[in-house]
């Protein structure tokens, strides 16, 4: 691990910045949470995954090294990310990650954003970066400063996964196959709730992803009750039932403009008679009609080199679209 004696801050002045005061960057300290949280939920890009209080929760996991740029005394940028060695991560232990900025950044900003921080890292003595980025239906506002820094940067991407997407201002015509699941849920009396009974469901989509997929949930029960009770209005479940029997249900990351499929899970005879078609189906025409966009989420394995046919024939069948999702590398 390197040392950081000494290594506090690195000033820069940056290229073609004129009169414009230095940009300072130093590593994120608990005293800077309330400001962090603040700023993430101001900016154009952020979500609530960059929240401390949802970042850290696998603290233990993960030795945060989270950045804070400023310039004077305002805040124009933060990265979430970890250290492993001498590498840098933005964040193996978030969906997507890279710099959070304000409405105020800008491309000129956001190149000397990506040659301060250079430096900084430098002399701690990291020697490269992982950089992931921010899916563009995740912003507020564009917030693609950082791709033009990475290509001027000579980062590599090594890694491209994919998203489903449905643009719901103008949803595609779903596939005929989909409807006859839903439909036949409806017919077995199949009844769709949003829902706080996350034990029962996380025993569900335990027993599911063991059986399909031989994984775990990233997630723990203990984890994921203490996520929702910090984020209830963003961490929410919807189940399918037929009179006290659960049949399978969703878990959906709620964002300002975009639901995400968190997860999903049925029983063998809940999968049967279609009862997360109805539950897709009821969220996608009911629950978050008005919102932006919904995300079914990635389809792709092995750093995106190999694509899970069957499971994106079955996104693609409600009308989601493909959506890439970078990872960069940088050696500094």
């Amino acid at each position: 691990m390197p040392s950081h004696e000494g290594l506090d801050e690195v000033r820069n002045a940056g290229s073609g910045s004129g009169a414009a005061s230095p940009i300072t960057v130093r590593r994120y300290d608990r005293s800077d949470l309330s400001k962090w949280n603040a700023f993430v939920a101001a900016s154009k890009n952020g979500t609530f995954l960059f929240d401390r209080g949802y970042m850290d929760y696998h603290a233990d996991r993960f030795h945060d090294h989270s950045l804070v740029v400023h310039r004077d005394e305002e805040l124009i940028a933060v990265l979430p990310a970890h250290l492993e060695g001498d590498t840098l991560h933005s964040h193996n232990g978030l969906t997507y990650g890279g710099f959070v900025s304000s409405d105020t950044m800008t491309t000129p900003v956001m190149l000397e954003v990506f040659s301060a921080c250079s430096a900084f890292l430098q002399r701690q003595g990291i020697r490269s970066v992982t950089y992931k980025t921010v899916p563009h239906i995740y912003h507020r506002q564009p917030a693609e400063e950082d791709r033009y820094a990475l290509f001027l940067a000579d980062a590599e991407l090594f890694r491209r996964d994919l998203l489903s997407t449905i643009d719901m201002g103008r949803r595609l015509p779903t596939q005929v196959r989909r409807r006859r699941g839903a439909a036949k849920a409806t017919r077995a009396g199949v009844e769709i709730v949003e829902s706080t009974h996350w034990e029962p469901y996380w025993s569900l989509l335990t027993a599911h992803l063991e059986d399909r997929f031989g994984v775990r949930p990233v997630h723990n029960l203990n984890e994921i009750l203490l996520l929702h009770r910090r984020f209830p209005n963003n961490i929410r479940l919807f189940t399918g039932t037929q009179g006290s029997k659960l049949l399978g249900g969703l878990v959906i990351y709620e964002t300002d403009n975009v639901a995400h499929l968190q997860y999903a899970a049925a029983s063998a005879e809940g999968l049967a008679i279609g009862c997360l078609d109805r539950i897709f189906f009821h969220l996608l025409d009911v629950v978050f009609a008005d919102k932006r966009w919904f995300d079914f989420g990635n389809s792709t394995e092995r750093q995106g080199r190999y694509l899970n046919s069957g499971l994106i024939i079955q996104k693609e069948g409600f009308g989601g679209r493909a959506v890439a999702h970078d990872f960069y590398r940088i050696l500094l």
